[in-house]
């Protein structure tokens, strides 16, 4: 069983990936389940903001939620922004059979992309809240792989993630 986590700026792919990624191995049989940031910070609606303590607490709750799915032999895929270094140390130090994947995007291209639209809100002052705009995205120190999804297509990077896992995951050991 792993715990894939997915990090990176907004907009750079990560959502995209995780889900092409359980679609693959959800045909191929595998036993796997994703879970979002965004999704994980809707449950808990207008009681969280997006201070360090707030981003703090979604990212602990996905790691305790990604530890019970893998202590029930499923495989988990995270795509969570985890821009903080203190919480990236958090999820290092917490998550069993983790594999850290950086989706590497320039800001730019994050811009361009901008599918919810919360760049063009953060350019027009209606959010200051955005990592990567409003503040720095630092680029995550050592993580196991690195998704390009300036130079690669998902299904590319689906390919590949699931090349790095075939050592392990396919022949139904643990990792």
């Amino acid at each position: 069983m792993f715990v894939l986590w997915l990090l990176g700026p907004t907009s750079s792919g990560k959502t995209k990936i995780a889900s092409d990624l359980l679609v693959s191995l959800r045909g191929k049989n595998f036993p796997v389940i994703h879970y979002d940031g965004d999704e994980i910070r809707d449950l808990f609606g207008d009681s969280i903001s997006f201070s360090s303590k707030d981003r703090h607490k979604v990212v602990s709750t996905i790691v305790y939620l990604a530890n019970k799915a893998c202590d029930a032999e499923m495989n988990v895929i995270v795509s969570a922004l985890t821009a903080n270094n203190d919480t990236r140390k958090f999820v290092i130090e917490n998550v069993n059979n983790l594999i850290t994947a950086y989706v590497k995007c320039s800001i730019d291209e994050c811009i361009r992309r901008d599918p919810k639209g919360l760049y063009k809100k953060a350019k027009e002052g209606e959010i200051n809240t955005l990592i990567g705009f409003n503040e720095h995205y630092p680029e995550p120190e050592n993580p196991d792989m690195i998704l390009d999804t300036e130079k690669y297509s998902s299904l590319e990077i689906v390919n590949y993630i699931e090349n790095y896992l075939s050592n392990d995951l396919f022949t139904n050991t643990r990792i």
